[in-house]
C-alpha cells in the first residue's frame, strides 16, 4: 500500500507542476489512524505533508466533484474501480463536466472496517502492516493478526467490479482479484427468503436505530438535488428529527425510490451510517429486481445509456405480475 501511494503522490504533484491540472482531490488522515478522510491538495508542499492512501481511504471521491464543478481550472481525482461507475452516473446526469476532471484510476484490494476489527477486540489502532490476506493491525494495547476478508468494508466484501469504467491513467501495482458476483445479492435473498411480516420486523428494528443524520444523504453520489425533498418546508416531510415511527420509514424508502435506477450500488449509505444499519441491502433489492424484471442493467457503466424505469417499452413488466411465473 506504501508503494501506491508513493505513486500516487509523485503522480499528483507531477500534474499540477506540469499545468494538467490545477488542484487534487484525495485523502488526508483525520483525528484517529483509520479516519482518513476526503482532501483538496493544491500545492507540492500540501501532497507531501498530508496526503494520504491506505487500505482506510475507502470513501468514494466521485460526490465530491459535484461542489469543485463550479471552480475554476481543472482537477485530478483519483478513484477506484467502484468509484469509477457513480462518476459516469454523475456524468450522464450532468452533475459534472468530464472535461474539466483529470482521472487517476488506482487499483482495490478492498477496503478495511474500523467497525469489523472494533468487532475483533482490537481497539485504539495506530497502523497497519499488511501482506497478502493477512493484515497485521497495531494498537496502543498490541499488535495482532487478522484475515483481511473478515475485516473488510461490506462494500468490498460483495464487490461488484474491478473495473475501471472511466479513467485517463491508471495506477496498478498488483493485480485485483475478480468480483464474486454470487455475493452481491446473496444477502438480499435471505431477506427475500423471509414471511412479509419477518422483513417488515427486520426493517422496522434496523430502521428504528435512524437518528436523521443525514450522513447517507449527504454521501451519496445520487443525491444531487438543489434543494432535497427533506429540506422543503412546503413538502411535509421536512422534519429534522424524527417525529414518530413511521417517519423513520418514510426518509429511507422515500430516499430509496429516487435513487432507483441510478444508484451504482457503491455502498456509501452504509459505511458512514453511524448506526450500521444496512441501507445498501434496500438499494440492492431494486438493483436485483430490475436485473430480473428488465434485464441486466449497471447503472455507471457508461455515460450514455437509459436506465430501465427512465423509457417504456411495450414489453415491461405490469404491476402485480410475476415474472417467475411468466404472467
Amino acid at each position: 500500500m506504501q508503494r501506491i501511494e508513493n505513486l500516487m503522490k509523485a503522480k499528483a504533484i507531477e500534474l499540477l507542476e506540469n499545468g494538467t491540472v490545477n488542484r487534487v482531490l484525495g485523502w488526508t488522515a483525520g483525528d484517529f489512524y483509520y479516519d482518513n478522510t476526503p482532501a483538496i491538495f493544491n500545492s507540492k508542499e500540501e501532497i507531501e505533508k498530508s496526503f494520504v492512501y491506505n487500505s482506510f481511504c475507502g470513501a468514494n471521491l466521485s460526490k465530491y466533484l459535484v461542489k469543485e464543478r463550479k471552480n475554476e481550472g481543472k482537477i485530478l481525482v483519483f478513484l477506484k474501480p467502484c468509484d469509477t461507475y457513480s462518476f459516469n452516473q454523475l456524468v450522464k446526469e450532468h452533475r459534472v463536466n468530464k472535461d474539466n476532471i483529470y482521472i487517476v484510476g488506482i487499483e482495490c484490494q478492498g477496503h478495511l472496517s474500523i467497525e469489523a476489527i472494533k468487532a475483533k477486540g482490537i481497539d485504539g489502532v495506530v497502523g497497519l502492516e499488511e501482506n497478502g490476506e493477512e493484515v497485521t493491525v497495531k494498537s496502543i494495547y498490541g499488535d495482532k493478526t487478522v484475515v483481511r476478508g473478515e475485516v473488510m468494508l461490506e462494500k468490498c466484501l460483495s464487490c461488484k467490479s474491478k473495473k475501471h469504467v472511466a479513467y485517463d491513467e491508471l495506477i496498478i501495482v498488483n493485480e485485483m482479484p475478480e468480483a464474486d458476483s454470487m455475493k452481491r445479492f446473496s444477502k438480499v435473498a435471505e431477506l427475500e427468503a423471509m414471511t412479509a411480516d419477518e422483513r417488515f420486523a427486520f426493517w422496522k428494528s434496523e430502521l428504528s436505530k435512524c437518528i436523521r443524520c443525514n450522513a447517507c444523504r449527504n454521501v451519496c453520489p445520487a443525491c444531487t438535488c438543489t434543494k432535497c425533498v427533506f429540506d422543503n418546508p412546503e413538502s411535509g416531510v421536512d422534519a429534522k428529527a424524527n417525529a414518530d415511527k413511521f417517519e423513520e420509514k418514510l426518509f429511507h424508502i422515500i430516499r430509496s425510490f429516487h435513487v432507483t435506477g441510478r444508484c451504482t450500488d457503491c455502498g456509501e449509505c452504509s459505511r458512514v451510517c453511524p448506526q450500521n444499519i444496512p441501507l445498501h441491502l434496500i438499494n440492492r433489492k431494486y438493483i436485483k429486481d430490475i436485473n430480473e424484471f428488465y434485464g441486466e442493467y449497471q447503472a455507471g457503466a457508461d455515460t450514455e445509456s437509459k436506465a430501465p424505469l427512465t423509457a417504456f417499452t411495450t414489453s415491461d413488466i405490469e404491476p402485480g405480475s410475476n415474472l417467475k411465473e411468466g404472467k
